[in-house]
């Protein structure tokens, strides 16, 4: 069975996050959604991305024997029942939207209809499927999706032991990979685990309480606060306080400054004593802008802080006010509280917005990530120069600019 996670166009309210890459590549608790998926099926899955120019990276696998799954979909025993008892040329929705599809079509259609008038059978279930339909799913879902991906992770690795300097709790909920370092830390797993991978650092004095996940080659700096439920991904460096946060991979919250409620891109900076608020002051509920309704969204929950899409920075004591949205490769700097929606590519904060050139992007891009001995590569730059485009109409200084000129 050919294995495929498909994007619908509900994927773009999880802008702008799903500008640089499809949902599937989202990370819940220790795994992506697609790792999720390739571990529970033992298999290995491809893509169908909702927008194009994410195939270059993010390529389909034919097959006239295929069992396509939304990349927005949790794994579950439910999610495998379904996919084991589902007949061929046949699917599954719910709320309105295709969640499990069995067929000979090579690229699926995601309306539901489409799929009907080709002759295909919905099978209605009662069950529900677990979906990350907005950004704040995913810190709101994490505590629960560390535990279920540590089931996982303990089939496939093998652990080292705990030094005696370290102060610990329920040390019997503490995992390290055999390569993970810690001295002298705090750890207490009394309310969720704690996971350190291989090569991953906890320096002296760290304070730490589960559920947390530190990806491979990332580091918790000297005297952090982590709060769970917290995943950090690959090559990261993180400080300061943090609680139920999530970042992607390769970005950097090295410094003081406080982040709560936070879902961090890949490639994005903190710059030293940078804050956000989780919590408004008049304790009513956070809203989030939402790109595809082009509007502020009601998320339900009384601590929302931030979203932050790929490449995108902060300058030195810049303060974020609860609910605020940046988008990709965005620079944002200066004194007071910038608006709660920063565009792509905007550069300054509440002095004003100005737009980040492409090419010095392009340039700043490309030094960040030689540092890490990796390339700015062609299809890199070929996707951000796409969101480059796209985003343009959010940045409606630039239209002024135009008919100014």
């Amino acid at each position: 069975m050919n294995l495929v996670l498909f994007d619908d166009v509900q994927s773009e309210h999880l802008l702008p996050l799903t500008y640089t890459r499809p949902s599937c590549e989202l990370r819940v608790g220790m795994f992506s959604i697609k790792e999720k998926w390739d571990l529970y099926l033992n298999d290995s899955s491809s893509y169908q991305p909702f927008r194009s120019y994410l195939s270059v990276r993010y390529p389909t696998h034919q097959s006239d024997n295929n069992m396509y799954i939304n990349g927005a979909c949790l794994p579950d025993e439910f999610a495998l029942e379904q996919i084991r008892n589902l007949s061929a040329e046949s699917f599954i929705c719910q709320s309105g939207r295709v969640i499990l599809c069995k067929t000979r079509i090579s690229t699926l259609p995601t309306d539901p209809e489409k799929l009907r008038s080709q002759g295909l059978t919905e099978i209605m279930e009662s069950g529900r499927f677990r979906m990350i339909s907005f950004p704040e799913d995913l810190f709101v879902s994490n505590a629960e999706e560390v535990g279920r991906d540590l089931l996982r992770k303990k089939l496939i690795h093998a652990f080292g032991e705990l030094s005696s300097t370290n102060r610990v709790m329920s040390a019997e909920h503490i995992y390290l990979e055999k390569g993970a370092r810690v001295e002298h830390a705090y750890l207490n797993a009394s309310d969720g685990p704690i996971y350190l991978s291989a090569g991953s650092t906890v320096m002296e004095g760290a304070m730490i309480r589960g559920p947390f996940y530190l990806g491979p080659h990332s580091e918790v700096k000297m005297g952090a606060k982590i709060y769970g439920a917290t995943s950090v991904g690959p090559n990261c460096k993180v400080g300061g306080e943090i609680t139920n946060s999530i970042f992607f991979g390769h970005s950097n919250k090295g410094h003081e400054g406080f982040m709560g409620q936070a879902v961090i891109g890949h490639w994005c900076n903190w710059g030293a004593d940078t804050n956000n608020s989780n919590l408004k002051n008049n304790y009513e509920t956070v809203k989030f802008w939402d790109e595809h309704l082009g509007r502020f969204r009601q998320t339900g929950l009384q601590f929302a802080g931030i979203v932050m899409g790929d490449h995108s920075k902060t300058g030195i004591n810049t303060m974020l006010n609860t609910g605020t949205v940046i988008g990709v490769g965005a620079n944002v700097f200066g004194a007071g509280y910038p608006r709660n929606f920063l565009p792509s590519f905007c550069w300054g904060g509440a002095q004003g917005l100005e737009t980040f050139r492409f090419d010095k992007f392009s340039q700043t891009a490309a030094r960040v990530m030689e540092r890490r001995k990796l390339a700015f590569d062609e299809t890199e730059e070929q996707i951000m120069k796409s969101v480059f485009v796209e985003t343009a109409r959010q940045r409606t200084w630039e239209k002024k600019e135009n008919n100014e000129g």
